[in-house]
């Protein structure tokens, strides 16, 4: 990008509130190369934090919404429950299965494709992370006793609707995949969102508009069924471990990266290609 392309942008830059998509996208580069470089154990004990924060979000997404009748208030309060598991997640710097979904693929392609053992093995160890922090919170729910009737028979209700997919043999498979790619659509451009805030307040804001609707909608997000499930199964409901895992986290979760991956961090990628400052990424 030569000095007069620059210049101009940067002058406009000082007024504005948020960073350039341009911005953005570099941003989600240098965060997948920071991400993926860190010590496997640094990257395992940040994925326990985040799967633990999402857990918290679906119990708060459970707990906010408690006794609410009214549909359009229930999916408001639900999505503001899981929103601040998802702010504390951004936040905190913990790394997240559905976020690095849309940083890595900006990452692999600035650098021309290049997929690496070290990459799937991020990727790897996120995943196992998240869903084990997940369990460690419906471990500690559960052992603390300090939710009564109410509360569990609202997290059925969750459930149900995250396993609505079920009776509806190879075409509900298909359909929670579909549902993955609307989830992971919405939370990337959460991140996106968040990512262009340059305070607290927005990057907040930011995180919480697509995450309303994409709890509203019942969209499949994997790391947030971990929390579900890991609070109810060690509840006892009869939910079986088998359906759970290929029925709800695998078609769900190739569709979080179709819809992260592709529909977020490629798309804007390619559009903003001839944007991205090589040098400051190569400075920093």
């Amino acid at each position: 990008m030569s000095d007069k392309k620059l210049k101009p942008i940067q002058n406009s830059f000082t007024l504005r509130q948020y960073y350039f998509p341009e911005q953005i996208v570099e941003s989600f580069i240098k965060e997948g190369e920071n991400s993926q470089n860190k010590t496997i154990l640094a990257q395992f004990i940040l994925s326990l934090m985040a799967g633990s924060f999402i857990a918290i979000g679906a119990l708060a997404s459970v707990l906010l919404s408690l006794e609410v009748k009214t549909a359009g208030y229930f999916n408001v309060l639900a999505g503001i429950g899981f929103g601040s598991g998802y702010a504390m997640i951004f936040l905190s710097g913990s790394i997240l299965f559905t976020e690095i979904n849309v940083l890595l693929p900006s990452y692999i392609l600035h650098n021309k494709f290049r997929l690496t053992k070290q990459i799937l093995q991020f990727w790897a160890v996120c995943y196992i992370g998240n869903f084990l922090g997940a369990l460690f919170v419906g471990f500690l729910v559960n052992l603390s006793g300090s939710l009564d009737a109410s509360f569990y028979k609202s997290l059925l209700y969750f459930m149900e609707k995250k396993t609505q997919f079920y009776n509806r043999g190879t075409w509900g498979w298909v359909q929670e995949l579909f549902s993955g790619i609307l989830a992971n659509w919405l939370i990337g451009i959460a991140a996106v969102l968040a990512t262009a805030a340059r305070d607290v307040a927005g990057k907040i804001l930011g995180i919480f508009l697509p995450v309303i609707i994409f709890e509203a909608g019942n969209f499949q997000h994997a790391v947030a069924n971990m929390g579900y499930f890991s609070i109810s199964v060690l509840e006892g409901f009869e939910f079986s471990w088998y359906e759970f895992i290929f029925r709800n986290m695998i078609p769900a979760s190739i569709g979080n990266l179709i819809g992260g991956g592709i529909l977020v961090s490629l798309l804007l990628s390619f559009a903003f290609k001839e944007n991205i400052d090589d040098e400051l990424l190569e400075k920093d």
